[in-house]
């Protein structure tokens, strides 16, 4: 019994420091509560957005959701992580993100539910993502609602775009990984 408990401690050990290294590798809970396997993107080119309804950034959903209508044919996701980490800016439920995007930006591309992208508790894929595409000199952290990541078709994390630059400035590199130039 005893040889059996180490080795099922040893399994469980090797699994939980398993390094996730792949976009692919992760999962996160839609706004719905559901786990969504990043793996479900695969193939696709995906913008990944940390997103907040009471910040001066709140209009680019407008944006993101032209692009995400502009290219979802031709294979661009968008996904949206609502956070609560800068100014308190994203107080609101799950349900209540959901009901404001549909409302006020007629929003359709995926959100999850609220992470932090910071801290002690951040989201492991957002530690992936802040790792594979550093910030400005190199900074990890996020320094703000809207921060953006663009990911290949083939899960490899191409770089990390400011909470100033807008989804519209994003298009000629969307464009470059869905193969139309």
């Amino acid at each position: 019994m005893f040889k059996l408990l180490l080795g099922t401690l040893c399994i469980l050990s090797l699994h939980a420091g398993a390094s996730m290294n792949h976009f692919y590798d992760f999962e996160a809970k839609n706004i719905k509560g559901n786990a969504i396997a990043m793996s479900s993107y695969e193939g696709k080119v995906v913008l990944v957005v940390n997103v907040a309804s009471e910040c001066g950034f709140t209009s680019q959903y407008k944006g993101l959701e032209k692009l995400y209508q502009t290219y979802k044919a031709e294979g661009l996701e968008v996904i949206g992580f609502p956070c609560n980490q800068f100014g308190g800016q994203e107080p609101a439920s799950e349900k209540e993100i959901q009901n404001f995007c549909s409302l006020n930006f007629a929003v359709t591309f995926p959100l999850f539910a609220k992470i932090d992208v910071n801290g002690m508790h951040t989201h492991p894929l957002y530690s992936f993502l802040k790792k594979e595409a550093t910030g400005f000199l190199g900074t990890k952290n996020i320094k703000w609602n809207f921060t953006k990541f663009l990911i290949d078709k083939r899960g490899k994390v191409i770089t990390r775009y400011g909470s100033s630059t807008k989804p519209k400035d994003i298009a000629k590199d969307i464009e470059k990984y869905l193969g139309k130039k």
